[in-house]
């Protein structure tokens, strides 16, 4: 999986995504700055105020309109300024979750291997919200702030210049302290969201697997396993929060040792005559305003600080390639017509050499599926029937020049082709919490309810629905929780039925089925698959032996391949499955006639 180098510093990569929204932000920012620069013009007029009481001469009238006037408008240039920084924080961060959630839909099996589902969703929720806020707050802070320091040292100097240098020896000392501990804040806020993105992952796993837990009475070790967690992410997050109180805790001593110099000798110039009362009352406003940034330091570096790290997490994840992506010349068929040829196809999984198995998943497969022809391939556990399905769709990459679709490489035609053009019924099947008919009709929910009634007729589905109070707006819950495992596979095989595709892959997707079902399916099946491609993976002969062709694997090796009755007459692997399965059915039968309970003591199935 090739990874893109990334520039010096995380933030600096939000910039592009910044500059769509430039007039906004930049909008906003001089909307605020104004507010600040209308804010500094009232120390001046209360120090007016101030000197015309000392002096005897009270003129306070015009001072107080003239403050309430810039109070007023200051106001109004916050609100607007705050509000256009705040909808750029919304919509970058709205830009960047787009930018990743269809970059994950590129992604393939090696990425989903490496990152978990909860890990995703920390990142896609938590670390975006860190973003968010960085630049929605952290900074709106960061430019308000420093422009009211660069705007309050500037008129302390034309107020005194003496008074103003005493505070520039501190400057440096601050610096250097805030930079110490701002290089802590990010190596634990990274501690932080990656303990939170494991907390996440953990709760995630545990509530799909909640079913597992309770059967198993496990319940009390999974709570002290998220005990455990939660307790290591609550004292990894209490020593960020120790940093960011030290570096607040540090910032304000310095913002009082400044206030300490400059009350000291501000009042000796006072009592010398060199600086009147109005004047220094001013000059301490003006020295509140350039320590604001000093005394917010902690919360600026925290916020910026957060955001670095979550913004290198965010683009771990975009700096991954898809491993399986168009090739840059590729270009569709006019028309698929289904027939696929495969040439000294083998294929490696990732990390199987660590495993026991050593043999590769396919190894010099070589077959050739005419179009229309029905192709049904058998073999033990492990022996490369999921994977062969998941070649053909690209669901894993081939090597080039192993899998053709009418006449041309795979590899060269566009990925949404393929997948359109294939249909892939997966033996595991997975539905969406979503109305049933919602899910059937999921390529297209468009479709109108004929062709979804006649879908779920095919699978065999149609009385069931019947029996639904709701029928096809019937609710399934997560992952089809409201259904049986035949009723899941069943509305699998409808969505993948309803595309009427060239290429119709079924991966095992009777398993959950009994036998009587599976025959009137496969009978409907081979009057609507009339001329289209259909390639079915089972571990049942009373399946495969209507295929046009039978291919039998073994290690990743095709041993047999035939009709049903010529591989009967070789008497290979193929005649000895039949006839463990005839024995297995007989007895079955022997078992019922005598009230026993069905399927109980049989031998196993030697596939």
């Amino acid at each position: 999986m090739q990874t893109r180098k990334p520039p010096t510093h995380p933030l600096w990569r939000l910039l592009p995504l910044i500059q769509v929204h430039a007039s906004k932000f930049w909008g906003g920012m001089s909307l605020i700055i104004l507010g600040r620069l209308l804010e500094a013009g009232m120390p001046l007029l209360l120090g007016t105020a101030i000197d015309s009481l000392n002096r005897g001469v009270p003129n306070l009238l015009w001072p107080a309109v003239a403050i309430l006037i810039l109070m007023c408008a200051r106001y109004t240039s916050f609100s607007f300024g705050r509000r256009f920084v705040r909808q750029v924080g919304v919509e970058v961060a709205f830009d960047l979750r787009q930018k990743l959630y269809w970059h994950l839909q590129l992604q393939g099996p090696r990425f989903f291997a490496r990152f978990t589902t909860g890990d995703l969703m920390a990142r896609a929720i938590n670390d975006l919200q860190l973003i968010r806020m960085m630049i929605g707050l952290g900074s709106r802070l960061l430019f308000v702030l420093g422009a009211s320091g660069i705007i309050a040292f500037g008129v302390m100097l034309t107020l005194s210049y003496k008074l103003s240098l005493m505070l520039l020896p501190l400057m440096p000392v601050i610096g250097f302290f805030g930079w110490l501990i701002a290089r802590q804040i990010f190596v634990q806020s990274t501690l932080v969201q990656e303990g939170f993105s494991e907390l996440s992952a953990q709760v995630q796993e545990n509530l799909n697997g909640i079913r597992t837990i309770q059967t198993h009475s496990q319940e009390e070790r999974e709570i002290a396993r998220l005990e455990a967690k939660s307790g290591d992410y609550a004292d990894t997050f209490l020593r960020l929060m120790f940093h960011n109180s030290a570096l607040t805790s540090t910032m304000l001593v310095m913002t009082g040792a400044a206030t300490l110099i400059i009350v000291g000798y501000g009042g000796s110039l006072v009592m010398s005559g060199e600086v009147t009362i109005g004047t220094f009352t001013a000059f301490l406003f003006y020295l509140g305003m350039m320590l604001s940034p000093v005394k917010e330091g902690g919360v600026i570096v925290t916020l910026f600080q957060r955001a670095a790290s979550a913004t290198e997490r965010i683009y771990e994840i975009l700096d991954h390639e898809p491993e399986i992506r168009d090739a840059d010349d590729a270009a569709p068929l006019d028309a698929v017509g289904g027939e696929i040829m495969i040439k000294d196809l083998s294929y490696q999984h990732a990390g199987q050499k660590k495993t026991t198995q050593n043999w590769p998943a396919l190894n010099n497969i070589s077959m050739t599926i005419k179009r229309g022809q029905t192709v049904a391939v058998l073999g033990r556990i492990g022996s490369g029937k999921s994977t062969l399905l998941r070649l053909l769709v690209r669901l894993l990459d081939p090597a080039p020049g192993t899998v053709y679709l009418d006449g041309r490489d795979i590899r060269m035609l566009p990925l949404s082709q393929i997948r359109q053009e294939i249909a892939f019924v997966p033996q595991d099947p997975f539905l969406f919490a979503d109305e049933l008919g919602q899910n059937i009709t999921y390529d297209n929910p468009d479709r109108n309810n004929e062709e979804v009634w006649n879908a779920a007729k095919i699978a065999d589905l149609g009385e069931t629905i019947n029996t639904f109070p709701s029928k096809l707006e019937t609710e399934v819950g997560e992952r089809g929780v409201t259904l049986s495992g035949g009723q899941k596979q069943r509305t699998s095989l409808a969505r993948g039925l309803i595309r009427g595709a060239p290429v119709l892959l079924l991966d095992d997707c009777f398993s959950a089925v009994d036998t009587e079902t599976e025959e009137k399916i496969l009978s409907r099946l081979r009057s609507l698959r009339d001329g289209l491609t259909t390639v079915l993976v089972s571990h049942r002969v009373s399946t495969a032996q209507h295929a046009d062709r039978i291919v039998m694997l073994d290690r990743g090796e095709i041993v047999e391949s035939g009709t049903h009755a010529e591989l009967m007459a070789a008497g290979g692997a193929y005649a000895e499955l039949a006839r463990l399965q005839s024995r297995r059915d007989a007895l079955k039968s022997d078992l019922e006639a005598q009230n026993a309970v069905p399927g109980e003591n049989l031998p196993e199935d030697a596939s």
